[in-house]
């Protein structure tokens, strides 16, 4: 039987870190913290310590805090007696109660208010609660595994998350990697999802990508981590031609040239607005864009370290508007790709996001 635990894929040396971590850790009766970036695979590594426990063939439930409004979420953890509140109709059961005996997974658990803090604490350490509206105490077996991309010990620090929650919370935490920290996963995932999508259009085979795709790949910073490569990956496919090779790779699937564009960064890069002091003035003036008013030239100054920084601050911006796709970034400052690797060499930002 297939689990979603299974679609956890790698073989870098700090991914298969993370998994012998789970196998230790599914078979302890423990609360278990995974911390990650988004799109790391959270709900995965959750489902992967249930399906590995001896609680698997019980309820596996989820719950996503940050989705749910703050005044609706104790009802959603505890459920609540009939007539608690305005429109309870009738009583209802809580996740705690649908996860008796299993596991409750709880997605960006950072987001709740001290009052469901509070609860979970009283659960973690005694297994009982009450409804919303109720005083009967309710005993429940539940082992939670809770998530966020939030630094918590931070949090706790600043008094925005309970510091003994987190206490009993991370017995033990997994740390998952982010993409780009694996780099010798990121093909291995793009042919898996290339594959899953080709079979998905129905297509008789994937025919692979292009060295040119496999480095836009490879260079790309993934800041969506797998969700992003998944995305990426599974457009450019159904875009591609059947049968062919994928040789572009489209990473903004907003990119069109009709799309309302950052007017700084338009300012900047258009070589017919940049005539003079006062048109630079004039326009920033217009509007009021940090980036045009950095323009502004005071003398006297070091031409050739005025230009630099010119040059420097320009492609930081380009990079950012881009989301760090070098290839689009070369296209808006009309150069190559290799023109642009150029700079970036010669400023040093090749070490930066």
């Amino acid at each position: 039987m297939r689990t979603p635990g299974d679609n956890l894929i790698g073989e870098s040396s700090a991914f298969l870190a993370v998994l012998e971590q789970i196998s230790q850790l599914a078979p302890i009766d423990k609360p278990v913290l995974i911390i990650g970036e988004r799109g790391t695979g959270k709900e995965l590594i959750a489902a992967r310590l249930h399906y590995l426990s001896t609680r698997w063939d019980q309820p596996f439930i989820k719950l996503n805090c940050s989705a749910i409004n703050e005044n609706l979420l104790e009802s959603e953890l505890f459920g609540h007696e009939s007539g608690s509140f305005t429109g309870a109709n009738k009583k209802h059961l809580g996740r705690f109660e649908l996860a008796d005996k299993g596991t409750l997974f709880l997605d960006e658990l950072a987001n709740s208010s001290k009052n469901v803090q509070e609860k979970l604490l009283r659960i973690i350490e005694y297994g009982e609660f009450e409804r919303v509206g109720g005083n009967k105490t309710i005993e429940v077996d539940v082992r939670i595994v809770a998530a966020t991309n939030e630094n918590l010990p931070l949090r706790a620090l600043q008094g925005t998350f309970r510091a003994d929650l987190l206490d009993r919370l991370a017995f033990d935490v997994v740390t998952i990697p982010p993409l780009r920290s694996r780099p010798g996963d990121i093909m291995i995932l793009a042919r898996h999802f290339a594959l899953a999508m080709t079979r998905e259009l129905k297509r008789e085979f994937f025919a692979g990508f292009t060295a040119k795709a496999e480095q836009l790949l490879m260079e790309y910073p993934w800041p969506g981590n797998v969700r992003e490569l998944k995305n990426v990956t599974e457009r450019n496919v159904y875009k591609n031609q059947p049968e062919q090779p994928v040789s572009e790779i489209q990473f903004d699937p907003f990119e069109s040239p009709y799309r309302p564009g950052n007017t700084a960064i338009e300012m900047a890069l258009s070589p017919k607005k940049i005539h003079s002091v006062e048109t630079i003035s004039q326009e920033a003036a217009e509007h009021q864009s940090p980036a045009a008013t950095d323009l502004l030239i005071q003398f006297p100054l070091d031409l050739k370290q005025t230009m630099a920084d010119m040059e420097v601050k320009l492609i930081k911006q380009c990079l950012e508007n881009s989301q760090f796709n070098q290839k689009k970034c070369a296209e808006l400052l009309g150069l190559t790709y290799h023109q642009l690797r150029g700079y970036l060499k010669k400023y040093q930002l090749l070490t930066e996001k």
